[in-house]
């Protein structure tokens, strides 16, 4: 199955010049939902992985998903002011603008596994705000996981030395 075909785009949202990779039509179809999630957890299933990290909002559908299958804690990251105990922040920079993501300063353990899990890289501001955040709680990332990546908008770049995972891409958009 390609994913690619699962993935609608729309142009010029939520601002003129962005391409936005719209999964919700993979979420949809139950097929491509349930190979997402299956090849998620065939790559994960054998690694050591003490939480899962879903960034908000989509990462936290197959984050969810991963840990559920994986028997392991998930962790959301959500952006300010939506988490109600004890947060640490980070601030980050995407491609239509700026904000603040958050993690219950709870959430991880001194040397645990993490894994972060997100819909998209593009930028990378999100994941590198995210990989900072669990590494103030220290934690230690695994990888990075992905279901799509706009590899022309090099957001790999700002997480050089993690690993990162991609199930599929959309060069030149």
């Amino acid at each position: 199955m390609n994913l690619n075909d699962k993935i609608r785009t729309i142009p010029h949202w939520p601002t003129e010049g962005i391409m936005f990779k719209d999964i919700t039509t993979l979420l949809q179809d139950p097929e491509a939902f349930r190979e997402t999630c299956n090849q998620l957890h065939d790559r994960y299933k054998n690694m050591k992985i003490d939480k899962v990290v879903g960034i908000d909002a989509r990462g936290f559908i197959f984050g969810a998903v991963l840990a559920y299958q994986l028997g392991v804690g998930f962790i959301p990251v959500r952006k300010k002011g939506k988490l109600p105990f004890k947060t640490i922040s980070q601030e980050y920079t995407l491609e239509y603008g700026e904000n603040i993501i958050e993690i219950h300063k709870d959430a991880i353990e001194e040397k645990e596994k993490v894994l972060i899990v997100d819909d998209l890289i593009a930028t990378g501001g999100t994941i590198s705000a995210t990989v900072k955040l669990v590494e103030m709680l220290g934690g230690e990332v695994v990888e990075c996981a992905f279901i799509v990546e706009i590899p022309d908008l090099k957001g790999r770049e700002k997480i050089k030395g993690y690993k990162i995972f991609t199930l599929t891409g959309f060069e030149g958009e």
